[in-house]
């Protein structure tokens, strides 16, 4: 019994169809979606509140283990004291900051919002004694 060219049109069009929804489901399984963050940082003075312009902003990557990764990256504040990346991806970040004649500044994080800002509000050097 052959068939008609509807009913292989038809077969054919329900292959169509369906294949490529499969393949989908199938891709999205295997691959799940990384997130992404854009991060903003505000470098202030402690003592004033006074925006710190041109301090560093290191961040760095943290394996599963808190090791940090070679990968890293090194953004300048701007006359506002105000430093943003985008694309970075959801996970913990190992963050220092360093600015001329104050405190630096060290912490690890946990990004897992589409955005986070960061206020870093950095000392002046401490006092330093030795009992010698």
């Amino acid at each position: 019994m052959r068939k008609s060219p509807k009913s292989q049109f038809a077969v054919l069009l329900t292959l169509l169809l369906i294949v490529p929804l499969c393949l989908s489901a199938a891709e999205k399984k295997q691959k799940p979606r990384e997130q992404f963050c854009a991060l903003s940082f505000v470098v202030i003075k402690d003592t004033n509140g006074k925006p710190i312009k041109n301090a560093s902003v290191v961040v760095h990557s943290l394996r599963k283990d808190g090791s940090q990764d070679r990968d890293g990256f090194q953004l300048k504040t701007d006359n506002d004291g105000k430093a943003h990346i985008d694309d970075i991806p959801f996970g913990k970040l190992r963050l220092q900051v360093l600015a001329p004649h104050m405190q630096t500044y060290g912490d690890d994080v946990e990004i897992k919002e589409v955005q986070q800002e960061f206020v870093i509000r950095l000392k002046p050097p401490a006092e330093q004694v030795s009992i010698y």
